[in-house]
């Protein structure tokens, strides 16, 4: 008799993707600077530290909101005996406002229209159990988060189907993708439920564009499918073009297109722009009150504590502290980025133009020794074990090119960051090192061809000389 069920002996789950594997090569040999200084540097992790300080800081002047006191009397029992999960309506209402505040106030949210969740993980499986069968498709930009493999289609069944994006264009969405991904469902016999995009792009740290977000909008109104757009890192845009939220251009555009309405959800979550990952603060955030209630009953798989909620309601009320936390914060990561950036080129490694995100995208398709994935998987294992840095390869995150890779550069030290882009600097002067005896006798034997056309060509003009002047002298002497 079997004794545990397909869902527990499937192999689904994704842990074998390069994507993980890489954190457990990380994990057996983790870096530290005075314990393990050669070891693994863990760059595929998109943490945000970098603010860490602003967030110690307000907590020692707000002694009350850590200790669980209001006007100086503990409200421990209160917060410990609390289970509704709809949530605390302070801390609700506090979410609601620190989201329109990062989005610049150009659209707002109501505290009802909100789900907690244990973080985006748990809401965008939440709602692909809202919105979606299994053996229903959902299609996707690539490249995209590898954990989506997880997160979308391991518990629900729900499919992935790519929606094919490629360096030629910064990898936009177009309408010809759109329309192939939705007829390679079709031939594989899959109902697309929706699009999900996430804005800003993990992995490209990118923002999408109003002309990209208007063909996501046609196409789902064309099609009658749902939007979900998770916008977890939208408070970590730190370059032009800005960010625009989905909810921005379905206000815009709610009264030509008011069946929409009910199809656009968001995802936010407080791991990314206020690195806070540990507490597990997640959020569905839709129109749709089916959608609200149902999603409602479902969190209570994973609620948020009450603990959790009290005292992050009191951090975020403070609108002082979220504006400078949010300026502060997309300044250090855009002095963060700007540091990788810079140090790559040096390297000669070239990366995609980014606005925001804790990671670049980047280009290192020039060290591939062929065109393909199997190349890359080399490049990566050369580049996790022999050079020391967990990064995250192009096709753990599904993009149909091979050679490019994310690397995170907001979960670590300025040093550490140094350190990193030293090892792989020494390691590409050591490819071209590697190459340059075949690079050097090839430049020889061009050389040597080079020397024989050259005498070939002067014996030739010698010779047309010596016939000339043959000539001349035989016209001279008749």
């Amino acid at each position: 008799m079997k004794m545990l069920s397909t869902k527990a002996t499937c192999n689904s789950h994704g842990q074998d993707s390069s994507y993980f594997l890489g954190w457990e090569a990380y994990e057996k040999n983790p870096f530290d600077e005075a314990s393990n200084p050669k070891g693994i540097i863990q760059m595929g992790l998109a943490e945000n530290q970098l603010s860490f300080d602003l967030l110690e800081s307000w907590l020692t002047k707000n002694p009350d909101a850590a200790s669980f006191k209001r006007d100086g009397q503990s409200i421990f029992r209160e917060l410990a005996l609390f289970q509704d999960y709809h949530g605390l309506p302070a801390f609700k209402k506090a979410l609601v406002e620190f989201m329109a505040e990062i989005r610049g106030n150009k659209v707002t949210f109501e505290a009802n229209n909100i789900v907690l969740t244990a973080g985006a993980t748990s809401a965008n499986e939440t709602l692909m159990f809202c919105l979606a069968e299994a053996g229903d498709a959902f299609l996707l930009p690539t490249p995209y988060y590898p954990g989506f493999d997880r997160d979308l289609k391991w518990r629900t069944g729900v499919e992935i189907v790519p929606i094919h994006c490629t360096s030629s264009n910064g990898f936009q969405v177009t309408q010809p993708a759109l329309e192939q991904a939705y007829k390679e469902a079709e031939a594989r016999n899959l109902r697309v439920k929706g699009v999900l995009v996430t804005n800003p792009s993990n992995p490209l740290g990118t923002t999408m564009s109003r002309h990209e977000l208007d063909l996501v909008f046609d196409f789902i109104t064309s099609k009658g499918i749902h939007l979900i757009s998770d916008e977890i890192y939208s408070g970590t845009v730190f370059g032009f073009p800005g960010f625009v939220s989905a909810m921005e251009v379905l206000r815009e555009r709610s009264s030509q297109e008011e069946e929409v309405w009910k199809r656009v959800h968001i995802v936010y979550s407080l791991s990314k722009d206020l690195g806070l990952p540990g507490f597990r603060v997640g959020a569905i955030y839709s129109n749709d009150d089916m959608v609200v209630a149902a999603a409602t009953k479902m969190s209570s798989f994973g609620l948020v504590s009450s603990q959790t909620q009290y005292l992050l309601s009191a951090m975020l009320s403070d609108k002082k502290f979220t504006r400078n936390y949010i300026s502060e914060n997309q300044k250090r990561l855009k002095q963060r980025q700007k540091m990788l950036v810079s140090g790559l080129e040096k390297a000669g490694i070239n990366c995609l133009d980014s606005n925001a995100g804790l990671f670049c995208w980047v280009d290192m398709r020039h060290l591939l020794e062929s065109d393909t994935f199997e190349s890359e998987l080399e490049l990566w294992k050369k580049i996790v074990y022999e050079v020391g840095l967990n990064i995250s390869p192009g096709s753990s995150c599904h993009c149909s090119q091979p050679g490019w890779f994310r690397v995170c550069f907001a979960n670590m030290s300025e040093s550490t960051l140094k350190l990193a882009i030293r090892r792989l600097k020494s390691f590409v002067a050591e490819l071209r090192s590697a190459a340059s005896p075949n690079a050097q006798s090839q430049l020889n034997n061009d050389n040597k061809f080079c020397k024989n056309v050259k005498k070939n060509i002067f014996t030739k003009w010698v010779f047309r000389l010596s016939v000339q002047e043959a000539n001349r002298k035989l016209q001279h002497e008749r």
